[in-house]
């Protein structure tokens, strides 16, 4: 089975769909099964993705035998109908929590790429971002500290460089580390899943809270390496605003944690501090990302939507000037001149020469 590689952009949906049909595949190839084969066919038609859409994505280096953990929770996911509510519960907290974490991690890494491409671009480059694309506030600001470094030390240049570099390396590091955490994280959950194994096909009642408590102690270990995110960040600082709340997950009762048999009311009370850690974590992520985020498409392009606004509302001035509205009669004028113009020039250069050529006179 051929791997799509990171040449290859696919987006979270076509990447999971790819996998689970593959791992579908092998199932049904081992099982001498209609039922299987059944349910295989109607399941290719639900994940086939209408349309292919080209977009940059998160590249996925898995191995060729990474699709086994996919294969598992595909598994669980159609194992669930039969399940009690309470397995049903903790397996739709499993796939939302690899929902949250795909996206968090798509789009830490969109952002990623459009730093690390400024990083790789000349000084020339990195000043013309500092300059031009960070809005018009900042053109003026820049403008204004190149001007006094030149008639303070003569090297005004030299110094937005480095403030350019500073800028986006800064940026790179602290989305290089949360997209680092988030990958161990995912990882780590798709291992405890490789670990139970078929504990979570045969016997999903008491396998299923094991993975919940496991998963939840994850949690705290992201907490740990994220948290010193707020150490990295220097006094002088380019980044906007502040890191307004650390991070703390919720943690289990010990209580739930012991015993094989939990009880409806005990598994919710899991889920729900699953859900509510979740929260907690799109949240922070959300403000962390924002703060290290790409500028937005008005703010790289406000230079050219300017002159263009410029450009068109000298346009609409100069015609306002000139038009019956001011009581000006030269756009009539031109429109007459141009239509006398046209008419006689088709009279003398074309349906008079043409005439002499069809009727010569004896």
């Amino acid at each position: 089975m051929a791997v799509p590689h990171g040449g290859r952009s696919m987006d979270v949906k076509t990447l999971v769909s790819f996998y689970s049909k593959s791992a579908w595949s092998r199932l049904v190839s081992c099982a001498d099964s209609r039922l299987l084969a059944s349910i295989s066919n109607l399941f290719r038609r639900a994940t086939s993705p209408r349309r292919t859409r080209n977009r940059i994505s998160l590249p996925l280096p898995l191995p060729p035998d990474a699709f086994l953990g996919f294969l598992k929770i595909g598994y669980l996911l159609f194992i669930c109908r039969s399940m009690s509510e309470a397995s049903r519960v903790l397996v739709d907290v499993l796939d939302d929590l690899l929902e949250h974490i795909f996206l968090n991690l798509h789009n830490i890494q969109k952002n990623l790429q459009f730093w690390v491409s400024r990083a790789e671009g000349s000084n020339t480059d990195k000043v013309y971002f500092m300059v031009f694309e960070r809005g018009p506030r900042a053109f003026i600001d820049c403008t204004v500290q190149v001007l006094r470094d030149c008639l303070a030390e003569g090297s005004g240049i030299q110094h937005l460089c480095f403030s350019a570099s500073t800028h986006i390396s800064e940026r790179i590091t602290i989305l290089t580390s949360l997209r680092s955490s988030l990958a161990t994280f995912l990882a780590q959950v798709y291992m405890e899943v490789d670990k139970l194994g078929d504990k979570l096909a045969k016997d999903p009642e008491n396998s299923l809270p094991l993975l919940l408590v496991t998963v939840n102690g994850l949690f705290s270990k992201l907490e740990a390496s994220i948290g010193h995110l707020h150490a990295m960040r220097q006094p002088d600082s380019s980044v906007d605003g502040s890191y307004s709340f650390p991070l703390m997950f919720e943690k289990l009762p010990e209580v739930n944690q012991e015993g094989s048999q939990w009880t409806v009311c005990e598994i919710r009370d899991a889920s729900n501090v699953i859900y509510q850690n979740l929260q907690k974590l799109d949240s922070y992520l959300s403000v962390l990302v924002a703060q290290h985020r790409k500028p937005r498409k008005v703010t790289l392009y406000w230079m050219r939507y300017t002159c263009g606004v410029v450009g068109i509302s000298v346009c609409s001035i100069w015609l306002l000037r000139h038009s019956r509205l001011t009581g000006s009669p030269d756009i009539d004028n031109w429109i007459r001149e141009a239509k006398e113009s046209t008419v006689n020039f088709w009279s003398d250069h074309v349906e008079q020469p043409v005439s002499t050529q069809m009727f010569p006179v004896a």
